[in-house]
């Protein structure tokens, strides 16, 4: 139980397990029982197969770090063996797949979770959003999914990190917040948006930021702020809010005219903004003078039709008897035809 793997550096005083640049291509069968902090790191291992780590072999490891490993699937069970496990790093893995199921069927009780960089593919992604709208990590306070070229979250993915106190989202490619709830996240502390494609905050983001009483930093440099009437709520909220980090520095990247000045600086006549638009109500406008002109249409019609009473009675008088004149020729016609005797006299017959 206390013996050392051969590619790997052991301390039992430090309670640590170092197995770093190795070219492995599978966890070490007989890690030492006593490891509390294991790195298996710069290796080769492409997978991670259920039972990776041996039921009842390491109950006291509590860190494991496992970047840059080539990992490309972790599969269900692989991580279900380590019911001490807190902290979990798998940045820097091109996965491709990571089962809802690898902590098992009762889930984790992790607390930290690194992706940073290891969920490029669509796929993982969503993988991973299951594993946490299933609530598999409830237990999380730390979520590093940064440097992952994310556009936009998936819907509900925080619903249920209710004991979430730092969220990294930073050095993506977020274009907005517009399926992200914070909803019930009372501990978050700190969020981190910088280096990310975000022109402006919609969905009344700055809002839900108020309602997070423990809320103390938002990471919101550089990106590229547009400038126009959509950017006042987040003007406001800079100005009256402390959480905004580094907000003296954030400068407007469009329209060309706006370009390097600093949000804080800026003064509504700068936007030429008008009363805000409420397109909805101005979408309910239109409709309800459209139905008040249908319905003018309507009521002139039937006035016409009404002060027409007698002419309309006569031409529709006059439509059906000579509708019934023309029926009454081809009724009489077709007698004619329907006869031998008149058809053999109008064939022997000059006229």
């Amino acid at each position: 139980p206390g013996s050392c793997p051969a590619p790997c550096e052991c301390s039992e005083a430090a309670k640590t397990v170092k197995c770093v640049n190795r070219n492995l291509t599978a966890v070490p069968p007989n890690l030492p029982s006593y490891v509390r902090n294991l790195f298996i790191t710069g290796n080769r291992l492409a997978r991670l197969p259920p039972g990776a780590f041996p039921a009842g072999r390491l109950p006291d490891l509590g860190a494991l770090n496992l970047s840059a490993n080539h990992l490309r699937a972790v599969e269900a069970g692989a991580l279900a063996a380590l019911p001490a496990l807190r902290q979990l790093d798998l940045s820097g893995n091109p996965l491709i797949s990571l089962s809802p199921q690898a902590f098992g069927e009762e889930g984790s009780p992790l607390e930290e979770l690194s992706l940073r960089g290891a969920l490029r593919d669509l796929g993982v992604l969503l993988s991973v959003a299951a594993m946490l709208q299933s609530g598999a990590l409830r237990n999380l306070s730390h979520l590093d999914l940064a440097d992952n070229g994310l556009l936009l979250l998936p819907s509900g993915v925080l619903a249920t990190l209710l004991a979430l106190r730092r969220l990294d989202l930073g050095s993506s490619s977020l274009v907005g917040l517009q399926n992200v709830s914070f909803q019930g996240l009372g501990q978050l502390q700190s969020l981190n948006l910088s280096d990310s494609s975000l022109g402006v905050l919609r969905n009344g983001s700055s809002a839900q930021f108020h309602g997070l009483p423990a809320l103390r930093r938002v990471g919101l440099a550089r990106n590229t702020w547009v400038c126009d009437c959509t950017v006042e709520d987040l003007m406001a909220w800079l100005k009256e809010s402390d959480q905004g980090e580094g907000k003296e520095a954030l400068s407007c990247a469009y329209p060309d005219k706006m370009l390097g000045k600093a949000l804080l600086k800026i003064n509504g006549s700068d936007l030429n903004c008008s009363e805000p638009i409420d397109l909805p109500s101005q979408l309910q406008t239109s409709y309800v003078f459209l139905g008040i002109v249908l319905a003018l249409i309507g009521a002139i019609f039937l006035l016409v039709l009404y002060l027409n009473r007698k002419g309309i009675k006569k031409w529709m008088h006059n439509i059906r008897d000579a509708c019934r004149d023309h029926m009454e020729g081809y009724h009489y016609r077709y007698e004619i035809n329907a006869d031998p005797r008149l058809t053999n006299l109008s064939s022997n017959s000059d006229v």
